[in-house]
């Protein structure tokens, strides 16, 4: 969006300069007498070395605004039946300085078609000793996912309005290292994003048990796509393109005629198994294993059938298998209790759970890797744990044992294409990573002002 001063050139900023110099630019305004608020369509035109020195004088003086305090950031969410002046009028600020910024505003977006749940930042100025109303600083409304409008006040009091629109760059990303704590705490810290993660956990545990066969120094390497802005905030995230644990590799394709992309192996096969070696990606111990065991509350010895996961409240519960839910209800000691029917005559059993996710009842389909439920301590339960149980054909069998089939290897033309994608992404991890910038995107949840 350009400069809306018709005597000055377009010219892109940062974001982060406006708000810092919106918010201590009263600070220039010393000794000054106040004069109220106006919406302006002009500014003197300055040279680039005339506004750096400006800038540095108001983050000099920023200190102690005369008769004003610091100016402090205030969050600001435009309530349900709420215009946006009456949202800027809650900051503290007089009726007439609220209904300048909506007319700064206006001068790229039609104000009254903003929504109820609209957020932006604004920097406020209050009077020393409390008397007299606030001064807007600043404000800061994004308009896009790499694009913001900013009001600032000017040197002689008027309202300025700039649009920053970030360059966006879409990139293929290359993420290695070593797990420390887990692999998901140490994915996320690297700048992996909760779905790639959540992603990642799904296809290893067809392989391991995430708590207990990865262990620190084992090496990880992630690859996915992404967009992001200039200042590194993600815009959005596409697909994890690669996964590598401890030697065991993921590479993601889609065969002709699939309707959704799969896994392989470096050699072409499908890596994907029928049942997931646990239903939690996260848990702290397995606190009670198949077989015969003293009752932690009964007191008896009676056989345990099945696993026990210690993990706390509100862990989620995945399926290990695609499946068919058969009961979501309460069930006895078991407390809140839920069964997914499998193929190959397989089920699988949940007890203890503090709720269920949402959509789980009786005949609900699920995918594999699905979040159906949450960790709780409900039934007779001695505290926070899962309950998981296997039966096969109507009788219950320990799940650790279970061995399930593996997938289908490639072959002809998919195999060919399959190698020529892995051939890109191997080329890909070898560079580091590939980026290319594009367009920003457009503008999302306002609608500009007409001409």
């Amino acid at each position: 969006m350009a400069q809306f001063d018709p005597r000055r050139q377009p010219m892109r900023l940062a974001p982060h300069v406006f708000t810092a110099v919106a918010a201590v630019s009263v600070a220039l305004l010393a000794g000054r007498v106040y004069q109220p608020a106006h919406a302006s369509e002009s500014a003197p035109s300055l040279s680039d070395a005339q506004i750096a020195a400006l800038e540095a004088r108001a983050f000099a003086s920023a200190g102690a605004p005369a008769g004003l305090e610091t100016p402090e950031a205030i969050p600001v969410q435009i309530r349900k039946g709420e215009t946006f002046e009456q949202a800027v009028r809650r900051t503290g600020v007089a009726p007439e300085e609220a209904s300048a910024v909506a007319a700064t505003i206006s001068n790229a977006f039609d104000v009254s078609a903003m929504r109820a749940g609209l957020k932006f930042e604004t920097a406020i100025a209050r009077p020393r000793g409390g008397r007299g109303d606030a001064r807007l600083i600043g404000l800061t409304m994004r308009t896009g996912p790499a694009s913001q409008l900013t009001v600032s006040r000017s040197f002689d009091g008027a309202l300025r309005l700039r649009s920053l629109d970030e360059k966006v760059t879409e990139e293929t990303t290359v993420l290695q290292g070593d797990v420390e704590r887990s692999l998901s705490a140490t994915a996320r810290g690297m700048g992996a994003t909760a779905a790639i993660v959540r992603r990642a956990s799904q296809l290893f545990g067809h392989k391991f048990d995430m708590q207990r066969d990865v262990r620190s120094s084992d090496q990880f390497t992630l690859v996915f796509d992404r967009t992001s802005t200039e200042s590194g905030r993600t815009v959005s995230t596409g697909d994890l393109l690669y996964a590598e644990l401890k030697g065991v590799t993921f590479y993601r394709f889609q065969p002709a005629g699939a309707r959704e992309a799969q896994y392989f192996d470096a050699s072409g096969k499908n890596l994907r198994s029928a049942m997931m070696r646990t239903p939690l990606q996260s848990f702290r111990r397995v606190s009670s294993g198949f077989g015969v065991r003293t009752h932690p509350i009964s007191g008896f010895r009676k056989v345990h059938q099945g696993i026990d996961f210690a993990a706390g409240t509100g862990t989620p519960v995945v399926a290990p298998a695609d499946g068919v839910v058969v009961e979501a209800r309460r069930w006895g000691g078991y407390g809140n209790w839920l069964r997914i029917r499998h193929a190959n005559g397989l089920e699988t059993g949940y007890g203890h759970l503090s709720r269920y996710a949402s959509g789980m009842r009786a005949g609900q389909r699920v995918t594999q890797g699905q979040i159906v439920a949450y960790v709780g301590s409900t039934g007779a339960s001695t505290g926070p744990h899962l309950h998981y149980e296997i039966w096969r054909r109507g009788q219950r069998i320990n799940p650790a044992g279970v061995q399930t089939q593996q997938g289908t290897e490639l072959a002809g033309a998919d195999l060919a294409a399959f190698r020529a994608e892995k051939a890109r992404i191997d080329r890909i991890i070898a560079s580091g990573g590939q980026r290319r910038t594009v367009a920003a995107p457009a503008s999302e949840g306002l609608r500009p002002a007409q001409a």
